[in-house]
């Protein structure tokens, strides 16, 4: 388990640096870059930036489960969601 960790506003801080921008316009980007996913992945758009990663919707159909207290049967309507793949150059930084 990962015991460090790298919240919006560090990661922001970073990317500016890095790319010599200001924090208000990487803030701007990363909105934009969120906003974009949010829409598309939402639209059922698989959203693919090769070697880094890839976000799909995903749907998950109707089925019967269990109430965990009274054992009763209850039925859990079809609803959809989200998987995240790393691609190769992530995968590959994560070693």
């Amino acid at each position: 388990m990962a015991d460090k960790s790298l919240n919006r506003t560090e990661f922001v801080a970073a990317v500016a640096a890095e790319s010599g921008q200001s924090q208000a316009a990487v803030n701007g980007v990363v909105d934009a870059i969120f906003a974009v996913l949010a829409t598309s992945v939402g639209e059922g758009t698989k959203v693919s930036i090769p070697g880094w990663l890839a976000v799909e919707r995903t749907h998950r159909s109707a089925r019967t489960g269990r109430n965990p207290q009274t054992g009763e049967a209850i039925q859990i309507k079809a609803s959809y969601g989200v998987k995240v793949s790393a691609g190769s150059k992530l995968k590959a930084a994560a070693k």
